[in-house]
């Protein structure tokens, strides 16, 4: 029997089922049907922010009794009450110890979304492509390496039932990335990729997070266990996964990455960020501590191992990946990016400091004295405006230009997942993914437990 959370909220979402645009969703066999496990994080609501064409409006959800799908029906209930563009999901919540078990017997859809405490997420991932559902998970898929095997085995598992297993990588559709990954290929302007040394890598990807946020226009409220390594990963493990799929997305564009060749970790560590008790009440609701962070305790403040860095070499170049996690961001300020990709004749960086407004902004340094200007004026006109128009270029000084991006293409973190989930949908269409995606995820995840290793011994 479907246990009602709340019997107030439940009758909110199906009552807004017809106030979308798109109520005119057909029911059919082969439709996609969303299953929702056990939602501990605010990415699992960011994939239903948006409708999507062929994809029921009723979303069935199995967790546990608790805040944490309390927290996410609250936040689908916002999509469908919105006044702008609202969304029509219906929600239907069953709660119970036996969650998991309930969705594998009643096979009520056909893609489990996991997004939540990540100690569970890989045995998750495997338990639902064995039972033969496709999944579409929120990284990390793995954050220890004693589950790397387990990974692997979902992997083989889901080839032989058929099934499509995806994690969410938002970061490829950040229009900086695009736009520097799109230059790195033109060979007359970029000059390929140099091999770089650990202490100048070819290519550096730099990542700081907050604790503190807003998420769809309100206070984000993270569940305790989020600031507990051993249930939502290091930084290593966590963040990195992202910063890893550019490295190989960007460089390797196309190309499958064999994990047990193409990568050596040269080194890694990780550091803790600390936070006193009133910021830990702020962001969880929380007090006093949860007894599963005293060891991470000293006196009155929790010291959360968010931070990491890691060296290693990838098909023969140097790459480097540092993730920190701060309590709150300065006024105005927000999550920062920092990347650059080293050619032998031009430099691709993003800054998203003070000076670029802390928006990602993308730049285009000559080195070893190379003209680029006829090469990269080429490049925007001929290559970059065709696809997105209205790109063009700013020159600051000889040798250095800023790519100019319409807002129109700034997104945003939180429209990304839609885009991600419509990817995704449009691989169960095809049946298929591309041949190097699930290699390279392996690979990925590889890199990020070999980092984790390093920096523990």
């Amino acid at each position: 029997m479907i246990q009602k959370i709340s019997m107030a909220l439940i009758g909110a979402l199906i009552l807004m089922a017809g106030c979308s645009a798109n109520s005119n969703i057909s029911q059919s066999e082969d439709q996609v049907s969303f299953i929702t496990l056990d939602p501990g994080h605010f990415h699992a609501a960011l994939v239903q922010k948006t409708m999507y064409e062929g994809v029921s409006p009723t979303v069935n959800v199995y967790a546990p009794e608790g805040p944490d799908v309390k927290d996410h029906l609250k936040r689908i209930e916002g999509f469908n009450t919105r006044t702008q563009a609202p969304t029509n999901w219906t929600e239907k919540v069953y709660t119970g110890d036996d969650f998991l078990q309930k969705m594998i017997d009643q096979k009520k859809g056909n893609v489990v979304v996991v997004s939540g405490n990540n100690s569970k997420k890989t045995d998750y991932i495997y338990k639902s492509v064995d039972a033969g559902f496709n999944v579409l998970a929120d990284k990390p898929m793995v954050i220890i390496p004693e589950k790397f095997d387990l990974l692997l085995e979902a992997f083989d598992t889901a080839e032989k039932n058929d099934v499509l297993l995806y994690d969410i990588m938002t970061e490829r559709y950040e229009i900086t990335t695009i736009l520097q990954k799109e230059l790195s290929q033109i060979e007359p302007l970029f000059g390929g990729l140099v091999a770089g040394t650990p202490d100048n890598p070819a290519v550096t990807k730099e990542s700081v997070h907050h604790f503190f946020k807003y998420v769809a226009g309100n206070p984000i409220k993270r569940p305790g266990w989020f600031f507990d390594p051993e249930q939502r990963g290091e930084g290593l493990s966590d963040v990195s996964t992202h910063l890893v799929d550019l490295i190989q997305w960007e460089c390797f564009p196309g190309q499958i990455i064999d994990y047990k060749s193409d990568i050596k970790m040269l080194d890694a560590r990780r550091w803790t960020t600390s936070m006193t008790k009133e910021q830990f009440s702020k962001v969880t609701g929380l007090e006093p501590y949860p007894d599963y962070l005293s060891q991470y305790v000293e006196g009155d403040k929790l010291n959360v191992y968010s931070n990491g860095e890691m060296n290693y070499v990838i098909n023969g170049v140097h790459a480097k990946v540092s993730v920190a996690w701060n309590y709150q961001a300065p006024e105005g300020a927000g999550d920062t990016h920092y990347s650059i990709m080293r050619g032998n004749r031009a430099d691709l960086i993003i800054r998203q400091g003070e000076k670029e407004g802390y928006k990602p902004t993308l730049y285009v340094e000559a080195v070893n004295g190379s003209e680029i200007a006829a090469q990269l004026k080429k490049a925007v006109q001929q290559t970059l405006q065709n696809k997105y128009p209205g790109i063009a270029l700013e020159q600051l000084t000889d040798g250095k230009w800023k790519v100019v991006i319409p807002d129109k293409y700034r997104v945003g973190h939180e429209a990304h997942f839609a885009q991600v989930t419509e990817k995704y949908l449009n691989f169960l269409e095809q049946g298929r993914m591309p041949e190097w995606e699930v290699p390279n995820m392996i690979a990925k995840y590889y890199t990020t437990m070999q980092a984790l290793e390093t920096a523990s011994k």
